[in-house]
């Protein structure tokens, strides 16, 4: 593994944990939406560097499945669903290219929202990938449990993501 992308990893973790402790604790308004939720909930199968194709939302972010869930049922909320938040259906959800349609599915949360499933796992997406292409929280060890990107199978996808763009703020080339 590779030790800086470990360590960014847990200090990515420890300034979402900051942030959510600071926003106090009032619980989301109807207004708000927790996770995905921009028109149509699609799960597509997109490239991620070093990872190969994985599945991804509707805005394309690689989306995660909680191995401490069991079944269809979330065991991610409060501080959890703010690191991780849940892919919430906006109607029925639809396969995407690279996704199976007969894996989809929906579960019901405690707030009464519904989780976008596939392959019978409840979907999340991880608060510090910002752009598509990134899987900043494959195989993460958070909130009692391990994070893994799906492939199109719904199996867990092994490895660790490359940045996207690795050359991107070097003007050098100097390597550091």
């Amino acid at each position: 593994m590779n030790l800086s992308r470990i360590i960014a990893s847990l200090l990515c973790l420890a300034a979402v944990a900051l942030v959510v402790a600071g926003c106090g604790g009032s619980s989301s308004s109807a207004g708000e939406s927790t996770g995905s939720s921009a028109g149509a909930t699609t799960v597509s199968g997109a490239e991620v560097s070093g990872l190969g194709t994985v599945l991804v939302d509707s805005e394309g972010l690689t989306v995660y499945e909680f191995g401490k869930d069991t079944g269809t049922t979330s065991s991610c909320f409060g501080a959890c669903e703010q690191s991780w938040p849940p892919v919430i259906a906006t109607g029925k959800p639809t396969a995407g290219e690279n996704a199976m349609a007969s894996a989809l599915g929906t579960t019901k949360r405690k707030d009464g929202s519904l989780q976008v499933t596939y392959a019978g796992h409840p979907l999340y997406t991880f608060a510090g990938d910002t752009e598509p292409g990134e899987a900043a929280g494959n195989e993460s060890e958070a909130f009692g449990g391990r994070w893994s990107a799906m492939d199109e199978s719904g199996e867990a996808v092994a490895g660790t993501a490359t940045e996207p763009e690795e050359t991107q703020g070097s003007s050098g080339g100097y390597g550091y």
